[in-house]
């Protein structure tokens, strides 16, 4: 019952998002043929161009391969408003009983606070499982859509790992909206940013690589997917756990 309110409360804000993700990605895969004979110039100029090129990992990649590219115009699309919508929806899940006065209302049905907790974020990574999978999909149809050859496993792992950035943004945002007695909009943007820039300064400085185990950027990071072929296990288990911490002290809390 919990899970299909949550649901249904913020469908439309779950359609927006996805839809405006969604189409900016595509946009950037169908300028990709125009621009694929320019990109090898493009790609040496990046490499010139210092710790510009190192926070965003550019100097590792190759412009001119479809991945290549997607990896960092389509990623960062993905990864940063993905972040924005999992911290406004994981903010906003708690907060909003007690602003908009719904929570007495809850309490005195017949539902455990132990159910409508578990509602809730089951509806929170339900919409942000949903959310990668479409814009997943959108991908996938706007390569073959420009006669791309689809390369499964790096497309595959990028989405991955941003699919786990998202969920963790949205547990952590879920633990700090059980503190919250009003709406916490501001405060679910600002950490998303927060978040992002943390893991461009572990890019530029080898002295705040530790950056990385405190932002779930970290794992995000497309030049280390594409290099590796795998995601990274040990940020990846970190991140798990204060996922883990968040949900345990929102459920506390609550």
């Amino acid at each position: 019952m919990v899970i299909l309110h949550e649901l249904k409360q913020n469908r439309v804000s779950f359609a927006v998002w996805t839809a405006a993700i969604g189409f900016l990605l595509a946009i950037c895969v169908f300028m990709f043929p125009e621009m694929k004979g320019e990109m090898n110039g493009v790609t040496d100029m990046f490499s010139s161009m210092g710790s510009f090129t190192e926070a965003f990992g550019m100097d590792r990649l190759d412009f001119g391969s479809f991945i290549g590219f997607y990896a960092v115009e389509c990623g960062n699309i993905l990864g940063l408003g993905g972040a924005f919508f999992a911290a406004l929806i994981g903010i906003s899940s708690l907060a909003k009983e007690e602003k908009e006065r719904t929570a007495e209302f809850l309490l005195t049905h017949p539902v455990s606070r132990v159910k409508i907790i578990t509602g809730k974020i089951s509806a929170v990574l339900a919409q942000i499982l949903l959310m990668n999978l479409l814009i997943f999909a959108v991908a996938v149809l706007s390569a073959v859509m420009i006669g791309e050859e689809i390369p499964w496993k790096e497309l595959s792992l990028i989405h991955l790992a941003n699919l786990l950035l998202h969920a963790e943004l949205a547990c952590v945002c879920f633990g700090i909206s059980a503190f919250l007695r009003r709406g916490g909009l501001g405060v679910g943007l600002g950490l998303a940013a927060v978040l992002y820039f943390l893991n461009i300064i572990a890019n530029i400085s080898e002295k705040a690589e530790f950056l990385k185990y405190i932002t779930p950027f970290g794992y995000t990071e497309a030049a280390d997917i594409l290099a590796e072929g795998v995601l990274d296990g040990t940020l990846i288990l970190v991140g798990i756990v204060f996922s883990v911490l968040s949900l345990g002290i929102a459920y506390v809390k609550y």
